[in-house]
């Protein structure tokens, strides 16, 4: 076949949640067009702006295609074999030295939209038998994962909207117009959400902002940052003070109905509103409207994850689907059956919460990890286990974690720190060694998250668009080969690793994603059957390939009673870390009526663009050109009251730090909150990412503080954060 003929390739876009089909036109090793694959059953030939990044992120001449170790003359070009070999030596001298916890992990966002790094980085973090492990979960869902793992048994038991049968949808802290959907993998959101109101649905959005999702609602409510579990707490007391508690087919196996009623007794509708800003009559409207639809379901995302009450609100918002008969229930809040089933049926399964704590502040550790904004502060304090060295793989905790300055000084006084990034950018321009992996385009993918939080069963198998450049080397490859390079001294440790990893090797991702197809709800025993659809059992990998436009598995289906993974098989309502921590909510409710009201202080709440996803798409032209992004928005009422103007440089001010940055007066944001886009404050030194760093923009993490976090989890306050704007 010619080389310059063109040619189709079909895959599932991997740079957010929705994981919409694409047709990737080419010819040769060069990309013609990316579009939508009209053929895909689940995205239906929708692309949001991102997709366009895969090209980019393929041909950017900034990215990194073989390792590069730090020398006092810049950077320089290593092997692959003597990189692995350097990084097991500066390892494991360090943990000799100063013990296993004295390397940290903090692992971004990009790894769980990469099948590789899934399968085989957890091969070598286990390896270096670190509890100083850090992520962005804990910056973003952490709160989502506590209320799954306490009250349903497994962290990944995150119920999804049923957005194509729901008929009455409230949406609070999300603006899933601009995320395409999160923690609700839903291509073409805007479709679905229309589709409500075409069969006389209603969605209600509640939000301190009007956001894009605010204007497709059919009714908006402001709301105070910070204030949500509030309301939550009326709207609960609502149900039970007009007999509307209503738990459906799972009355039957729950505990702790009692205990609920009696927990909410004081937080009526009246003795809230002048917290949440929503006056009791229109909670009463709502909740009584919820009750009265067909099917309902209460959705909320990271503007209340992110915030001092983050896991209060998302327990609170699992009890209010339940008590209102819309959880596990068409139309509802319900839970995917993926083809790759990451959770399982096993019940009674360890609790991963509070299993130790962190040393510094003593933080609970959850599934595994430490909330991030503890990471400065184990680095910076002497002693026993004091995190001597990093390994940070696909993340950009200098922009995307809170208090980017203290971090920084942080970084800058370990004694080694690997990083696997084919970027040099603000936080692996601290590395010694940075080891880049391959694009999206030249590696194998298929969600193993994401199809687990889908509003519909769906499965997509992407081969390999373009061959990896000759000096790249798979993740596969990256992470077996430290393993084999960190292993023990011993000849029977180093024998044993080589066997183990080669049938990892073998296998690959695909012997691995085909073995646990056959072993999913889908899946056949005979791999070599396809005579059959996937409907009737018989799905395996070669079945997958060989529908180049992904399967339709059908919509989502009740997974209850036989999904409750808890100890006892029953849901817990009432978990006693979530009444425990009623007590600070309690604490928060009597000083706020308390406190005389500060004028001067506004609220810092977040803001995000369709077109960029946290930090790590602003080397892409085509994703930053146009109006700059990074503006803070603020009401005509605090721009009236500070004497502020449109356009304007300001100066805003936190307990942490300070930032400039231009403003917009706009109604769409309610009196007293400021709001700013995070993923920005590109331009720093040492870094090489030249379209990114000529949009720079402003961290907004140089303002979100350390020390404000959900005091349950960990997990940063990245919402409501107290601070002050002057003009300059």
């Amino acid at each position: 076949m010619p080389v310059n003929e063109l040619k189709s390739h079909y895959r599932t876009c991997n740079l957010c949640e929705a994981m919409c089909g694409l047709k990737i036109e080419f010819k040769g090793e060069d990309v013609v067009s990316i579009k939508g694959d009209k053929d895909d059953p689940f995205s239906h030939g929708h692309i949001c702006p991102k997709a366009i990044a895969l090209q980019d992120l393929y041909t950017d001449k900034d990215r990194l295609t073989s390792p590069v170790v730090k020398t006092k003359q810049g950077w320089q070009p290593i092997g692959w074999d003597e990189a692995f070999k350097l990084i097991a030596k500066r390892l494991s001298l360090i943990q000799t030295e100063f013990g296993r916890d004295a390397v940290g992990v903090y692992l971004g966002n990009p790894t769980v939209h990469n099948l590789e790094a899934m399968l085989f980085g957890p091969l070598f973090y286990r390896q270096l038998k670190t509890k100083n492990r850090f992520s962005a979960t804990s910056v973003d869902q952490l709160p989502h994962h506590l209320a799954a793992m306490l009250m349903f048994g497994h962290p990944l038991l995150m119920p999804v909207p049923d957005i194509d049968r729901t008929n009455f949808m409230v949406i609070l802290g999300a603006n899933p117009v601009v995320s395409n959907g999160s923690i609700m993998s839903s291509p073409n959101i805007k479709k679905r959400l229309k589709a409500i109101q075409s069969r006389d649905g209603k969605i209600v959005t509640i939000d301190p902002r009007f956001t894009e999702t605010s204007k497709l609602a059919d009714q908006h409510l402001s709301i105070k940052p910070g204030s949500d579990a509030f309301l939550l707490m009326a709207m609960i007391h609502f149900l039970f003070s007009n007999d509307l508690v209503n738990c459906g087919s799972l009355q039957q196996h729950i505990d702790g109905l009692n205990h609920i009623e009696s927990m909410v007794e004081d937080y009526t509708p009246e003795q809230v509103a002048s917290l949440t800003g929503i006056d009791a009559e229109t909670v009463a409207e709502l909740v009584t409207d919820f009750c009265q639809a067909d099917c309902a379901v209460l959705y909320a995302r990271i503007g209340v994850s992110t915030q001092e009450f983050g896991s209060i609100v998302n327990w609170l918002v699992n009890v209010f689907n339940l008590l209102t008969g819309n959880l596990d229930s068409p139309g509802g809040s319900m839970f995917a059956t993926p083809a790759v089933d990451m959770v399982g049926h096993k019940k009674g399964r360890t609790k991963k919460f509070a299993r130790y704590h962190s040393r510094v502040s003593h933080y609970p550790e959850t599934i595994g990890e430490f909330p991030v904004a503890a990471l400065a502060e184990e680095i910076l304090t002497d002693g026993e286990g004091q995190i001597k060295a990093m390994v940070v793989a696909a993340g950009n905790p200098l922009l995307s974690t809170p208090n980017n300055e203290l971090l920084a000084s942080a970084f800058e006084q370990l004694d080694f720190m690997l990083s696997i990034d084919f970027y040099i950018n603000e936080t692996s321009k601290y590395a010694d060694i940075i080891l880049p992996p391959p694009t999206p385009l030249e590696r194998p993918h298929y969600d193993l998250i994401f199809n687990q939080l889908a509003v519909r069963n769906y499965a997509r198998y992407s081969e390999p668009l373009f061959k990896r450049k000759p000096e790249s080397r798979s993740e596969m490859d990256i992470y077996c080969s430290l393993v084999q390079a960190m292993a023990g001294k011993d000849l029977l440790s180093k024998v044993t690793t080589w066997f183990k990893l080669k049938s990892m090797r073998m296998l690959g991702p695909k012997g691995l994603i085909n073995r646990a197809l056959l072993q999913g709800p889908y899946g056949s025993n005979d791999p070599s059957d396809t005579s059959q659809t996937a409907f009737e059992g018989k799905l395996n990998l070669k079945k997958l390939q060989q529908s180049t436009h992904g399967l339709d598995l059908g919509p989502l289906k009740p997974q209850f009673p036989n999904k409750i993974l808890t100890d006892n098989g029953r849901i817990d309502l009432a978990p006693a870390e979530f009444v425990a921590d009623l007590a600070r909510l309690e604490q928060k409710l009597v000083s706020v009526k308390t406190q005389p009201t500060d004028n001067e202080s506004l609220l810092l709440i977040g803001r995000r663009d369709p077109r960029t996803c946290n930090s790590w798409m602003h080397n892409s032209y085509r994703l930053v050109k146009g109006k700059p992004g990074c503006i803070a928005h603020i009401n005509s009422q605090d721009a009236k009251r500070l004497k502020i103007q449109c356009g304007e440089l300001v100066m805003i001010e936190s307990r942490v730090g300070k930032i400039k940055i231009p403003v917009e007066v706009t109604d769409t944001i309610m009196a007293g909150v400021v709001s700013i886009p995070h993923g920005w404050g590109h331009g720093v030194e040492d870094t090489q990412l030249s379209i990114a760093n000529a949009h720079t923009g402003v961290s907004v993490n140089q303002l979100t503080d350390e020390k404000f976090v959900d005091q349950l989890t960990g997990n940063a306050a990245l919402n409501g954060v107290p601070i002050t704007m002057s003009v300059l």
